[in-house]
């Protein structure tokens, strides 16, 4: 089963050379500061590198930050923060507020910044793999584990590493809570989309489906009300596929838990549960044309072609017609004005961040080695910072071709 996620853009960022001439006054020192610009550039490349996999992304992570975080923490262990934490400025645009840039002369808004970026590349990999037109049960298992990674990684900035920020995140920004909280919210609505798929491709019994669908509901409805106090300018399309998903897996709800009433001889309510199902379903559809002519970062996309949104309309369809069938031969029962109450519990199948933890300091950093880095020699103009008009310019993110039957284009 295909599936189809909204994206927002990469953030960018700008250069970083590491350059301290007469500050890293030994070769071992200047070695570092080599490998951490390599290792920065070929990192932000892999970003936008369409044939990049979770194992090559692993491990251009790793090396970055065993690196990066020599200039953050102390050698020793102790609570005592590293010298070197605010000898470079770094620039980093936002997800949602456009090539606007924010800087911070800390090494700790480096960190949080690129990991951001690579939770986000998780779920964009996650996306262009769940989009193929005939996805395997690995591949499946390959989206469903890097959406529980990147749901790890957002979890981790939040709790570990952006309270220490100095300079207080800006309202609506990346790092802001809200917009943490409801990435994580949205990864693990969009993994347990996968789980949903896997127990209706198995026949797994309508009742567990029903409730899967309906705990995904009120995922995608949470992350929403999340985002509710945002500028509409910035997160107004994002919010609109949200509120599609929270229409589409309620109608999902709907439509399984009338199969099980309708197994348990409850033809009646059935048929009202599966009417329940067409109205969410309609609201779906009104919801993708208007996701459609929102204007705003993200995915281009006309999620009402896809394939995994008509098979659902299919599916109503037919099993109210069998309902209504069934009620007219045999059972005679009257209809409910009043919509069946879902109190579904998902028993199995629910999603949990996998804990994420950054990799362990690089064997270059030793005390020696970051005695060599004299602070004392840094030039009175500090060209480390970036000039007032330096550009960030966007990632040229790869554009994936829409599959013939998705009619859609994921980013």
């Amino acid at each position: 089963m295909t599936h189809w996620f909204h994206r927002n853009p990469l953030k960018a960022t700008a250069p970083v050379s590491f350059n301290f001439y007469g500050v890293a006054t030994t070769p071992a020192a200047a070695k570092v500061c080599n490998d951490l610009r390599l290792s920065r550039t070929r990192l932000l490349e892999l970003f936008t590198d369409s044939s990049c996999n979770p194992e090559m992304m692993k491990n251009a992570t790793d090396l970055y930050f065993s690196l990066l975080q020599g200039f953050i923490f102390s050698l020793d262990d102790s609570s005592q923060e590293c010298k070197l934490r605010y000898i470079q400025n770094f620039k980093w645009t936002d997800t949602l507020q456009g090539q606007v840039p924010s800087a911070q002369q800390d090494a700790v808004f480096e960190l949080v910044s690129m990991g951001f970026n690579v939770a986000l590349w998780y779920t964009k990999y996650a996306s262009r793999l769940a989009g193929k037109e005939d996805i395997t049960e690995d591949e499946a298992k390959d989206v469903h584990r890097s959406l529980k990674i990147a749901a790890g990684i957002f979890k981790h900035l939040k709790e570990s590493h952006i309270p220490k920020l100095i300079t207080p995140v800006e309202k609506g920004r990346d790092l802001e809570a809200r917009l943490i909280d409801s990435y994580i919210i949205q990864c693990q609505a969009e993994a347990q989309e996968v789980t949903i798929a896997r127990a209706i491709e198995l026949k797994h019994n309508p009742g567990l489906i029903a409730a899967l669908a309906y705990e995904t509901a009120n995922f995608y409805q949470k992350a929403d009300q999340t985002l509710s106090s945002l500028d509409p300018t910035y997160a107004g399309k994002w919010r609109k596929y949200l509120n599609l998903k929270t229409s589409f897996y309620m109608a999902y709800a709907y439509c399984y838990h009338g199969q099980t009433l309708l197994a348990s001889d409850k033809c009646g309510e059935a048929i009202r549960s599966l009417q329940e199902s067409e109205k969410f379903f309609a609201k779906a559809e009104a919801l993708c044309k208007e996701y459609g002519e929102t204007k705003g970062p993200g995915t281009t996309a006309k999620p009402s072609g896809h394939l995994f949104f008509r098979k659902l309309g299919s599916l109503i369809k037919n099993t109210l017609e069998k309902c209504q069938r069934e009620n007219g031969f045999i059972y005679f029962q009257k209809v409910p004005a009043e919509a069946p109450q879902l109190e579904l519990k998902a028993n199995y199948g629910l999603v949990e961040p996998v804990p994420f933890e950054f990799p362990a300091l690089n064997a270059h950093w030793t005390p020696e080695t970051l005695a060599a880095f004299d602070l004392t020699k840094r030039p009175k103009d500090d060209s480390a910072k970036p000039k007032p008009d330096e550009e960030v310019k966007p990632l040229k993110e790869p554009d994936i071709k829409p599959q013939k039957d998705s009619g859609c284009q994921i980013s």
